[in-house]
């Protein structure tokens, strides 16, 4: 029944003593940590993966934010730098930034829409046959497959790309095509202002 089982002496954990060598007036190794007191808490162990994702995410922020803030000149960007980071590599990255800014921030401008972007397009003309013992029908037709991605930003950063086709006869390409000929004529006349 209710009876618990007591552990036997010596088995189990014993206290460690230093030997009598050790007992000395020099430093005592101590193996175990004092009745009370705190265990020091370990520094935590980052694998090289770790670390380096941890580098690549720092480094593109820093050039986000250079990016963002509009900056083109060497001490702009060199007094962003903690004062005891390392000459040599501050030097090294903010030449990079300023060889690839204008790039990024091209970029960046495409990137910020956030409606879906057309990515390709694809078409074939198609005839539409029936065969019917009073009538012959062959009417050519217009397939048009538009490719289109979501907003990274709302797909977690992995842009999904979906296909969209639709049939167009003779007369909806045409009132389509003159109807984009206007969208041209304006967003040309808007450029050129």
């Amino acid at each position: 029944g209710g009876e618990r089982a007591q552990p036997r002496e010596g088995a189990g954990l014993r206290e460690q003593r230093p030997s009598p060598a050790a007992e000395g007036n020099g430093p005592r190794l101590r193996t175990g940590a004092r009745r009370g007191a705190q265990p020091h808490p370990a520094k935590p162990v980052q694998s090289p993966s770790l670390a380096s994702s941890q580098l690549v995410s720092a480094l593109h922020k820093f050039t986000r934010h250079v990016v963002y803030r509009g900056l083109t000149s060497a001490e702009d960007i060199l007094c962003l730098f903690p004062e005891n980071f390392h000459q040599n590599l501050k030097n090294l990255l903010t030449k990079i930034i300023l060889e690839n800014i204008s790039a990024w921030r091209n970029e960046a401008q495409a990137s910020q829409i956030s409606l879906p972007r057309l990515v390709d397009m694809d078409w074939r003309v198609d005839i539409k046959t029936s065969s019917d013992s009073i009538v012959r029908m062959a009417v050519p037709t217009c397939l048009l497959q538009l490719k289109i991605q979501e907003d990274a930003a709302l797909c977690g950063n992995s842009p999904v790309v979906s296909a969209l086709t639709v049939e167009l006869s003779k007369e909806t390409l045409d009132t389509m095509l003159e109807g984009l000929g206007r969208i041209r004529d304006q967003l040309s006349a808007v450029a050129n202002k």
